[in-house]
């Protein structure tokens, strides 16, 4: 009769054989590869000259001298520039909106004694299943008076059932007893909010408030629609149009009837704008990768 060897620990704790690390090691590898190239070359082409780029035919792959010429470019022109500004004050403003419409609905719903809990809940979940679609949207900001407004890039999605339910699936963990004793020394809702369940939920909030800032950052559909002032346009239109169109850009300088038309971008300077547009997301991530996982699987699997 063999020996089974006990260890106590999950199978997928356990240490593999020689061949299994070595296989998963290249798959790893393999994986950053895919990942880093393609950050590699496009910083390196928006870092090399003009007639490197044409020399190569393409993206550069080999430096061959640096130079910040083309974000010397697009910088000069206020165009990228301003449309920096704009998406950085759009996900700033809309993420704060966001977050806290989540939160205080996420909160409202997991209390059970919520008036109208049931219907509202409903209705949440319903958003899973129906939308209501571009045209009734579009009729809706025009109707507010949205239509060029910078709330145009906000409010028509500032609100994600996904978001709100894994944020009432982590409240409702939160022991009831810890809230009720919160009660009874005198404290309101909003106090046990601030004070008790947001420390509590640090990591699923700052998940959730970086799904939202990547999703303003990277959105571009809504001001394509709503947006008829290009001085206004976000980052992420400005690449569209720019880097994947290759349309001229407008200049920022004259009105929005009759906008004059800068030379048809190079290499470099898409890569340039592709670079810009990437680097928030690289910076920012670090910072809230510890919350990243555990948040993510904490709001999954609770509730």
């Amino acid at each position: 009769m063999s020996k089974t060897k006990v260890s106590g620990l999950a199978p997928w704790e356990e240490p593999g054989s020689v061949a299994g690390r070595i296989g998963k090691g290249g798959a790893l590898a393999l994986i950053v590869l895919a990942v880093l190239l393609p950050l590699y070359t496009i910083v390196l082409t928006s870092l090399s000259s003009a007639d490197t780029v044409n020399r190569v035919g393409g993206l550069v792959l080999v430096p061959d001298g640096i130079t910040f010429d083309a974000y010397r470019q697009i910088f000069s022109d206020s165009v990228v520039s301003r449309a920096v500004l704009v998406s950085t004050g759009v996900t700033l403003a809309g993420t704060a909106v966001s977050l806290g419409v989540s939160v205080l609905g996420a909160y409202a719903l997991s209390r059970p004694g919520t008036l109208f809990h049931r219907p509202i809940l409903f209705c949440v979940l319903l958003m899973f299943v129906f939308f209501p679609g571009l045209i009734p949207s579009y009729l809706m900001v025009a109707s507010l008076g949205l239509k060029d407004s910078y709330w145009s890039l906000i409010l028509p999605s500032a609100v994600s059932a996904f978001n709100v339910v894994v944020l009432r699936a982590f409240f409702m963990n939160i022991p009831r007893e810890l809230l009720d004793s919160a009660r009874i020394d005198g404290a309101g809702e909003f106090r046990i909010l601030w004070r008790i369940v947001l420390p509590l939920s640090k990591a699923v909030t700052a998940v959730i408030g970086l799904f939202y800032a990547v999703g303003y950052w990277n959105a571009w559909f809504n001001a394509m629609l709503y947006i008829d002032d290009t001085r206004k346009w976000p980052l992420a239109l400005i690449l569209r149009s720019y880097v994947v169109d290759s349309n001229p850009l407008p200049t920022a300088t004259v009105g929005v009837s009759g906008f004059g038309q800068v030379a048809p971008p190079t290499l470099a300077i898409k890569m340039a704008i592709v670079a810009i547009a990437v680097l928030p997301a690289l910076v920012i991530y670090p910072f809230v990768q510890r919350h990243f996982t555990k948040g993510v699987i904490i709001g999954a699997i609770k509730g």
